[in-house]
């Protein structure tokens, strides 16, 4: 049986990769992390916390950090942004008919 997509699971806010997985395989607290991304630990803390999204310049830092660059951190932000927004909004556009050979 295929799931429809309103019962998939969210992907996961890049906070909770942070805190459910990264944190606690390093063994470092947050003001660790903070202080060697340079960043505050409150501002880390509200990433780590779901109340802060990730910007690009934390992307950068953490991709720095981490080896993995700037577009992981914000492709995953970027797929927890929509699939949230594709169930929050209720933006409805027809679509507009047209062929593949008039395409540009």
């Amino acid at each position: 049986m295929v799931a429809r997509r309103d019962e998939l699971k969210a992907p996961p806010h890049p906070g909770e990769y942070l805190r459910e997985d990264i944190l606690p395989a390093l063994n470092m607290t947050i003001g660790a992390l903070a202080k060697h991304l340079g960043v505050t630990r409150t501002t880390l803390s509200q990433l780590i916390n779901e109340k802060r999204d990730v910007s690009l310049e934390m992307a950068q830092r953490l991709g720095q950090a981490f080896g993995n660059g700037a577009r992981f951190w914000l492709a995953l932000q970027m797929q927890h942004d929509l699939w949230k927004a594709e169930r929050d909004t209720k933006i409805r556009v027809d679509r507009i008919p047209w062929r593949e050979s008039e395409a540009a």
